[in-house]
C-alpha cells in the first residue's frame, strides 16, 4: 500500500478527528476538512505533524471547488461529514429534515467525491471510505429475528431517525455503484458503531471511544490493491448486512 495523502471531511471533531490523527501517526499527509475554519485549525494544530486545514463545507459547491483546486493529487478520500437532524419516525418527519439530512449525508458525499476524482485518479492506489451507519442496514431493520432479539441494537429496533437512516442506506448504494464504476479504486462503506460524539445525545452518553471506530476507517484507507471493494462493513471490518 503506497497511499500517502488523505482528505477527511468533517474532521474537526469526533470520529473524523480521530481518523485524521491516526492517519498522521501512520505517516500520511492529512488534509483536515472543516466547515468552521477556526475549529478546523485548532484540530489540525492539536493533531500536529503533517496535518493541514482545508476549509470545506460539503453542502457548498464553491467551497468544494476551492478545496479541490487546492489539492492536486490525493490517495485517500474519507467522506466522514454527516448530520442527524432529528430522530422522528417516517410519519412524523418533516420534508425539511429530509432535505437537510440528504444535503450533507448524500448529496455532499457525491459532490465531494466527484470533485476529487481527478486528484484521486492521479494516485497509484486510490481509496474512498464512506462513513455509514449500522442503522442503515435494510437487512437488520427488516429481520424479525433481529427486531425481536433482546440483544439487538436499540437504534435498529426503533422506527425512528428515518431521514438519517435512509440517507445512510442511500450512501451504501452509492458506495456499491461507485465501486463498480471505478475498478482501479477501493471504495467501501463502514458503520462506526455508537460512539461518544456530538451526533446525538444518546451517542454522547452511551457511545464508545471514537478512536476505535477510526481504526477501522484507517484500515480501509490502507487496503492492499487486492483488498475488498464495494463492501459495507462494521468498524472491525466484519461484513454488515445491506
Amino acid at each position: 500500500m503506497t497511499s500517502t495523502t488523505a482528505l477527511v471531511t468533517g474532521a474537526n471533531k469526533g470520529i473524523g478527528k480521530e481518523i485524521a490523527r491516526q492517519l498522521v501517526s501512520a505517516g500520511f499527509t492529512v488534509y483536515l476538512g472543516s466547515r468552521d475554519a477556526a475549529r478546523g485549525r485548532a484540530a489540525a494544530e492539536e493533531i500536529g505533524g503533517d496535518c493541514h486545514l482545508v476549509e470545506l463545507d460539503v453542502t457548498d459547491e464553491k467551497s468544494i471547488a476551492a478545496a479541490a483546486a487546492s489539492i492536486a493529487s490525493l490517495d485517500v478520500l474519507i467522506n466522514n461529514a454527516g448530520v442527524l437532524v432529528d430522530s422522528d419516525t417516517g410519519p412524523d418527519a418533516s420534508l425539511s429534515s429530509f432535505r437537510a439530512t440528504y444535503e450533507t449525508n448524500v448529496f455532499g458525499v457525491v459532490a465531494v467525491t466527484n470533485a476529487f476524482l481527478p486528484a484521486l485518479r492521479r494516485s497509484p492506489a486510490p481509496r474512498i471510505v464512506n462513513i455509514s451507519s449500522g442503522t442503515a442496514s435494510l437487512g437488520a431493520s427488516t429481520d424479525e429475528a433481529v427486531r425481536a432479539s433482546a440483544t439487538g441494537a436499540p437504534a435498529v429496533l426503533s422506527p425512528g431517525a428515518v431521514s438519517y437512516r435512509s440517507s445512510k442506506a442511500a450512501l451504501n448504494m452509492i458506495t456499491a455503484l461507485y465501486a463498480q464504476a471505478l475498478p482501479g479504486f477501493r471504495v467501501n462503506a463502514m458503520a462506526p458503531g455508537l460512539r461518544a460524539t456530538d451526533l446525538n445525545g444518546r451517542a454522547r452518553s452511551l457511545g464508545d471511544d471514537p478512536a476505535e471506530a477510526a481504526e477501522g476507517a484507517v484500515r480501509l484507507a490502507r487496503l492492499d490493491d487486492d483488498g475488498p471493494t464495494g463492501t459495507f462493513v462494521s468498524w472491525d471490518l466484519s461484513v454488515m448486512p445491506w
